[in-house]
């Protein structure tokens, strides 16, 4: 079994084997099915997750493992104190659409906060990783890996990241009103935590029920780069929660403006 300082090597390595599963389903047609959420399900999120699962289980068996498509009928209500969480691939309307915007998410958790985070989004070439304060990095294609930190927004406003399918929300057209946006830019899954940890955005924003595998990775990763992630109303955003659930959340990045 790897050292303890492996867990961010391994989690790495079980995230790109997770990619390249999600990838081989890409490239041929597939078949999309619905959960009882009508949220969509390929095969790619369940080879995924096969795979990283595997991978996790076998380096750190003394780990559990929360993970998207098997967590329900696991019935794991009761997160121990370090669990990983695990999006085998985020953004399944993006993988649908085939607009490249998906990403494989691998999260650790002690002690009800993201200590760890890996963000992969293979399609387009770029993964971001962060275990501990000030490591956070990212790769672009096959280049080599190099920090990145988030800023602070510009003094004319902030740029905002968000969803496709937010793009025409009355919940965001409300709370941006009368504040100074400089700039709207959309961005599919949990690569938009990346967006801005690296400093290309200042503000992510997300309204209604998200699930801590949703957002475990990123907030590891933007707060790792000097950011910050809260509640809706300002409260940490904290993990192992009774049903794994999120009210919605604000992410910033060097300096939140509201």
């Amino acid at each position: 079994m790897p050292a303890e300082a492996g867990l961010l090597e391994t989690a790495l390595r079980a995230a790109i084997a997770g990619g390249e599963a999600a990838m081989q389903i890409y490239a041929a047609p597939f078949e999309v099915q619905h959960k009882d959420d009508k949220t969509p399900v390929t095969e790619a999120d369940l080879a995924s997750e096969r795979v990283i699962v595997e991978m996790l289980s076998r380096a750190f068996p003394h780990i559990p493992i929360v993970s998207e498509e098997t967590v329900p009928e696991a019935g794991f209500a009761s997160p121990a104190e370090r669990f990983w969480l695990v999006d085998p691939l985020d953004g399944t309307r993006e993988f649908v659409a085939r607009n490249g915007e998906f990403a494989v998410l691998i999260g650790l958790v002690e002690h009800g906060r993201p200590m760890l985070g890996v963000v992969h989004g293979p399609a387009i070439g770029v993964t971001y990783t962060a275990h501990g304060p000030g490591t956070a990095r990212r790769r672009l294609g096959q280049g080599a890996f190099e920090p990145i930190n988030a800023r602070a927004p510009a003094s004319e406003g902030i740029v905002v990241v968000h969803s496709r399918s937010h793009e025409n929300s009355r919940r965001l057209a409300e709370y941006f009103e009368g504040r100074s946006i400089l700039e709207r830019r959309k961005c599919g899954s949990a690569l938009k935590f990346g967006v801005i940890a690296a400093g290309d955005a200042d503000f992510y924003p997300r309204f209604g029920t998200t699930m801590e595998w949703d957002t475990a990775a990123g907030q590891a990763i933007l707060e790792a780069a000097g950011g910050h992630v809260f509640g809706p109303s300002g409260e940490p955003l904290g993990y192992g929660k009774p049903g794994l659930k999120n009210d919605g959340f604000l992410a910033w990045g060097a300096r939140p403006m509201w």
